[in-house]
């Protein structure tokens, strides 16, 4: 059907990733709809003839080839370290996820960029569609431990908001990072948190950054 020039649209039904290398390159659109129960119908009918506007994200990470199983976000550093005879990127990465429309992410502000152990941190955007119909978005907040007495992930979600923005209209986001956020169990498996650098991302999926900030936390 492909090879007809007939617009093609790949309709998913399964309950784990799946390799569709070939699919995710020539498809022009992909719906995943995983196992969506008894109105499975009206439902994918509804976002196929635009009734309804999709915006769900990825839970999990699609991998390009079965061999790079398990492999999953979030990732350790080396976990996707190339190499000529290895398969490296995922195929679609977790919270990944289109829409009928677009959005914008604009004026990170992180406050205090300096904090004790023990205070919280504020960190605040806007999104605002950029496209012609109303449609969710959900907004997602990552946060890397720059240096850390122990091994951490190279990023890891510590926030999201759904969020449904007509064409044209722009929302605040906030969000709060507590010490619960910011530590770790370190090597003796007691709960730490610890001085130093932290990186913020926001974006609408874990490789789609749209905005990046900085702030530090001091003993005090």
């Amino acid at each position: 059907m492909y090879r007809t020039g007939t617009p093609v649209v790949l309709v998913l039904l399964n309950g784990r990733p799946v390799t569709i290398n070939w699919c995710a390159e020539h498809v022009p659109a992909i719906v995943e709809a995983w196992f969506p129960g008894e109105f499975t119908g009206t439902a994918i009918a509804d976002v196929l003839f635009g009734n309804y506007n999709p915006g769900g994200k990825l839970p999990v990470t699609f991998p390009k080839s079965v061999g790079q199983i398990p492999y999953a976000f979030p990732f350790m550093p080396g976990d996707r370290s190339g190499g000529k005879a290895r398969v490296s990127g995922v195929l679609f990465p977790f919270g990944y996820g289109l829409s009928y429309t677009t959005f914008a992410y604009k004026n990170l502000v992180i406050y205090p960029d300096t904090a004790g152990l023990m205070n919280r941190v504020k960190v605040s955007f806007s999104v605002e569609n950029t496209g012609k119909r109303s449609g969710d978005e959900i907004v997602q907040l990552y946060v890397n431990d720059v240096v850390s007495s122990v091994i951490t992930y190279e990023k890891v979600l510590r926030g999201f908001e759904r969020i449904h923005l007509k064409p044209g209209e722009k929302k605040k986001v906030s969000f709060f990072l507590t010490p619960r956020d910011l530590g770790f169990y370190g090597k003796n498996m007691d709960f730490t948190v610890e001085p130093g650098r932290f990186d913020v991302f926001v974006g609408s999926s874990s490789e789609d950054m749209q905005l990046k900030g900085t702030f530090w936390l001091e003993k005090k």
